[in-house]
C-alpha cells in the first residue's frame, strides 16, 4: 500500500519486518549525527542501547511508516493507538512481552512514535511528510489529540508543527542521565484552521 506523496521525490509506505534491520541502522546513525550538540556521545549511545529503535508492535499494527527518496529509506516514524509513549523493543518498560491495550480515541491522545530521519535527508520534508501521514491516520481512527516524547534535537521540529512542550523528563539509562521532553497537540484544532 503506497500513501499519498506530499513532497517531491518522497513516498511513504508502511514498514515491514524485513525493514527493521535497516531502520535500526538509520535510527542509530540519525541519533549520532543529528543529536550532536544536544547530547553527549555517552548519552546518545545509552539512548541507542536502551530506548531508540523500532517498536515491532507498531510494525505489526501497520502504523510504523517509512519515507523513501528514490527507493532509499530517508526516514521512519509512526503513530500508535496503544499507551506506550516511547521506546523501541529494547526499552525495559516494554519488556513484559504483553501487547499494550488499545487507547480510547475519545479520551486519550494517539502516540507519535520513534521519528528519525537520515542525516542525508534532514530538513528536506521527510519528517514533515511522516508526521502529516501519522496525524492523518490518527484522526481517521477518531483521535483528537497526539502526544509524543521528543528528543532534544526534535523539539524545534515538533514545535514548528504545533506541538506544545511539557516539563522535561530525565531517564536514568544504566547510570547515564538522558533528557527528553513530552509534547502534545490538539489534532482537531489543526483541521479547523
Amino acid at each position: 500500500m503506497m500513501l499519498a506523496v506530499a513532497a517531491p521525490g518522497l513516498t511513504v509506505r508502511p514498514a515491514t519486518t524485513a525493514d527493521i534491520p535497516a531502520l535500526d541502522s538509520l535510527i542509530a546513525r540519525s541519533a549520532r549525527l543529528l543529536g550532536r550538540g544536544f547530547y553527549t556521545d555517552g548519552q546518545t549511545e545509552a539512548a541507542i542501547a536502551h530506548v531508540f529503535g523500532v517498536d515491532s508492535e507498531l510494525v505489526a499494527d501497520g502504523s510504523y511508516l517509512v519515507v523513501e527518496a528514490d527507493g532509499r529509506v530517508a526516514g521512519c516514524g509512526g503513530w500508535s493507538r496503544r499507551p506506550t509513549l516511547f521506546g523501541g523493543d529494547r526499552y525495559s518498560a516494554r519488556s513484559t512481552g504483553a501487547l499494550d491495550p488499545a487507547l480510547d480515541p475519545a479520551r486519550d491522545a494517539a502516540r507519535i512514535r520513534a521519528f528519525f530521519v537520515s542525516p542525508d535527508h534532514a530538513r528536506r520534508g521527510a519528517g514533515t511528510m511522516l508526521l502529516a501521514a501519522c496525524e492523518d491516520a490518527a484522526r481517521a481512527h477518531g483521535f483528537r489529540r497526539a502526544a509524543l516524547m521528543a528528543t532534544l534535537p526534535g523539539i524545534p521540529f515538533y514545535r514548528a508543527l504545533g506541538y506544545v512542550a511539557g516539563a522535561p523528563v530525565t531517564l536514568d539509562l544504566d547510570g547515564t542521565m538522558v533528557e527528553f521532553v513530552p509534547m502534545d497537540k490538539n489534532l482537531v484544532a489543526d483541521i479547523q484552521q
